[in-house]
């Protein structure tokens, strides 16, 4: 089944969008997408899963681009930075489905905790090559830099916590 890129969650939320909306982006009809995906919220996970792949993969590629282990770190927030500034950016789809259904659905919230463990284990990895034990303060920089460019619509919301990142790094050392 294909869906349109990542825009489930949109500018209306999950809720906002009817499965009537579903059927006519993906071409399939209503049964067919009960036969794949028993409720919403099947459909809401695997469309999460499949953004997952997506979004860690091509942090992967930007940050392993450098060769420098301090520097790699600090590449994840110069991604965080071009991901901000990207046409119709509306901040972390998990956080947002957290925020929408999370208290409500099980799979949902096994979904976006999954997530946000992968992306501190990656991050994890790249903090420990460059001699950090303590990755929380850099992921934590990293998940409030995503709320704030979510909410405010400022991207430079990465470079601040780069720059903070930049001094818990040097304090490492």
């Amino acid at each position: 089944m294909h869906l349109p890129q990542g825009r489930l969650p949109g500018e209306r939320g999950v809720r906002g969008v009817g499965m009537d909306e579903v059927r006519a982006a993906s071409g399939l009809p209503l049964k067919r997408i009960y036969r794949l995906f028993a409720a919403k919220d099947d459909l809401v996970v695997a469309m999460l899963a499949r953004r997952d792949i997506r979004w860690r993969g091509d942090l992967t590629a930007f940050v392993e681009q450098v060769e420098d282990p301090r520097e790699r770190v600090l590449a994840v927030f110069d991604r965080l930075a071009r991901w901000f500034a990207e046409p119709g950016f509306r901040g972390c789809a998990w956080i947002n489905i957290h925020g929408e259904l999370g208290s409500t659905s099980e799979a949902v919230l096994a979904e976006v905790r999954s997530h946000k463990r992968e992306f501190h284990d990656q991050l994890a990895r790249w903090a420990r090559a460059a001699g950090v034990t303590r990755t929380e303060p850099l992921f934590l920089l990293a998940e409030g830099a995503i709320v704030t460019a979510g909410i405010t619509g400022d991207p430079t919301a990465a470079a601040h916590a780069r720059e903070a990142a930049a001094v818990l790094l040097d304090s490492a050392r």
